[in-house]
């Protein structure tokens, strides 16, 4: 093993220890002082904006972390990847999505049973709160498509823009979840957390089964 690969395989064992320690904090802490004071305290201040064309605004927005969202922006991407023969990428983007928005975040959800919050909701959303599947969802989605357009894009300005763009939009995916009143804040980064988690571990795994098709091939 070179040097390289030595630190890069620290590095992610390092974030993964790091966003186990993070949601391990926050999760055990739900009904604590310190979590109610933080959600409470970002809850008033979002909710402090409402107004109805940010309302109309903020719809749009959580549209493209929910469910139907995440599985229309997930198939288009699918196909193009598909026919443009990027068979391996084609797999990894399906089985990160499938698993991670949608098998893993219902796991979570379940074991955890947290009420959804009763502070001025602006729309209604049935099932439970934590960990928020929205910003689940937009973290691996859109923390998805910025790995592949990295590993796909020739110049190092569109991958720049690509990856901030990532990052806006899981960013306001979140804040509209705390504006319509369907999550607290803590739903949100533990969603955040639990997303980035599992997307690490699922870009880990496309890079390895990659060199070892490259290795074949050479061989």
């Amino acid at each position: 093993m070179n040097k390289r690969s030595l630190s890069l395989g620290i590095s992610v064992i390092f974030f993964i220890a790091l966003f186990i320690w993070g949601f391990v904090e926050i999760s055990s802490g739900l009904n604590g002082s310190e979590i109610r004071g933080f959600d409470n305290r970002i809850i008033s201040f979002v909710q402090g904006k409402i107004s109805d064309r940010l309302t109309s605004v903020m719809l749009v927005i959580t549209f493209f972390g929910s469910v139907k969202g995440v599985a229309i922006i997930t198939i288009i991407v699918i196909l193009i990847l598909f026919f443009s023969r990027h068979r391996l990428l084609c797999l990894f983007l399906a089985v990160t999505i499938g698993i991670g928005a949608g098998v893993f975040n219902r796991i979570l959800k379940l074991y955890f049973k947290r009420e959804r919050p009763d502070i001025h909701p602006i729309i209604q959303e049935n099932g439970f709160s934590f960990p928020s599947g929205h910003s689940m969802g937009s973290m691996i989605l859109y923390g998805s498509l910025a790995f592949i357009l990295v590993k796909l894009a020739k110049h190092n300005w569109s991958k720049g823009i690509g990856i901030l763009v990532g990052i806006i939009i899981i960013f306001v995916v979140g804040l509209s979840r705390i504006y319509l009143g369907v999550h607290y804040p803590s739903d949100v980064v533990g969603g955040y957390i639990a997303g980035a988690f599992w997307l690490l571990i699922c870009i880990t795994i496309f890079e390895i089964i990659g060199k070892w098709h490259q290795r074949k091939k050479t061989n």
